[in-house]
């Protein structure tokens, strides 16, 4: 059982900056993604990082501005979220999948392990 904890949310003002942790034990094997839920709104992808670091994968919404990393000697995956909107409120998820074919690693489906989640707000 793969246990995933993020953390690093908060309160931002617009054009600032944030970083994103998840810690997921056993995460070396897996794929991992960020996904995110705003008010009213469906879950929606982020981004998402190969077990290698080797290919990331983002939504065209965050490109530019947002970047995903991950340290596996310390079982972690990062978001940094660079000039940030209001409209990138919301609740931020960690997930941690297998995902043996990359065109779906924006699909929830593809993600076995999830986080609680870590709120994150930026204000106009």
């Amino acid at each position: 059982q793969v246990q995933v904890v993020e953390s690093g949310g908060g309160l931002v003002q617009a054009g600032g900056s944030l970083r994103l942790s998840c810690v997921a034990s056993g995460s070396t094997l897996y794929n991992m993604g960020w996904f995110r839920r705003a008010p009213g709104k469906e879950r929606e992808f982020v981004a998402a990082i190969t077990r290698t670091s080797g290919t990331h994968s983002y939504a065209d919404s965050v490109k530019g501005r947002f970047a995903i990393s991950r340290e596996n000697a310390r079982n972690t995956a990062y978001l940094q979220m660079n000039s940030l909107k209001p409209e990138d409120t919301g609740v931020y998820y960690c997930a941690a999948g297998w995902i043996t074919d990359w065109s779906k690693s924006n699909s929830p489906s593809e993600y076995d392990y999830w986080g609680q989640g870590t709120q994150v707000t930026v204000s106009s």
